[in-house]
């Protein structure tokens, strides 16, 4: 998932250079939100594996 983030990161970067604004704001909200249920889904596999031992 974290690879997905990072492919629309960098869609949303060059969108945004070559001035495609709409498309740039899109990715990049796409990349935002990907990257904060990877961080949700790290942290409970974080807890999961303290919580087996």
């Amino acid at each position: 998932m974290l690879k997905w983030t990072v492919i629309f990161l960098i869609v949303a970067i060059i969108a945004g250079i070559l001035g495609f604004g709409g498309i740039a704001a899109g990715a990049a909200g796409i990349a935002k939100i990907l990257f904060f249920v990877f961080l949700v889904l790290f942290v409970i596999s974080l807890i999961s594996g303290r919580a087996r031992g």
